[in-house]
């Protein structure tokens, strides 16, 4: 199913994982349980994902979020949890991602200088004679 790689692996000997979508709404759900308000939301969905996400000689460091939050300090939970969604981008693009590239790229071309029939118009203005000019 999954055309690139399945597992990062980091500097320390540990491996991050991709995870099925299963997997992200049963960490979505543990972190609802965590969290006692929206502040402390993306710090609890981060630690449940890389409790299931994070792995050491193929099984996991963590037994759950709440063991991820005791062990790491929420900059180690926010530094893996970048490097987990950079690479899951990178493996699973979404269409949305596509959709901003080609927007991206329509701008790009939109806004560049271009001299007057330099477009798909002056293909066939070629054919035809000049009425003017010098070289008539």
């Amino acid at each position: 199913m999954l055309e690139g790689k399945e597992r990062l692996r980091l500097e320390d000997g540990r491996t991050l994982r991709l995870l099925s979508a299963l997997e992200v709404l049963q960490a979505r759900r543990e972190a609802a349980g965590l969290a006692r308000s929206e502040e402390e939301q993306a710090l609890c969905t981060n630690a449940c994902l890389l409790a299931r996400a994070l792995e050491r000689q193929g099984g996991p460091v963590f037994r759950d979020g709440a063991q991820v939050l005791e062990c790491l300090s929420a900059r180690e939970i926010g530094a893996l949890a970048g490097r987990w969604a950079a690479f899951d981008r990178a493996e699973n693009p979404s269409p949305a991602d596509d959709e901003q590239r080609v927007q991206a790229a329509k701008k790009a071309w939109s806004t560049r200088r271009m001299r007057a029939f330099a477009g798909a118009c002056s293909g066939p203005l070629g054919r035809f004679l000049r009425r003017s000019g010098p070289n008539k």
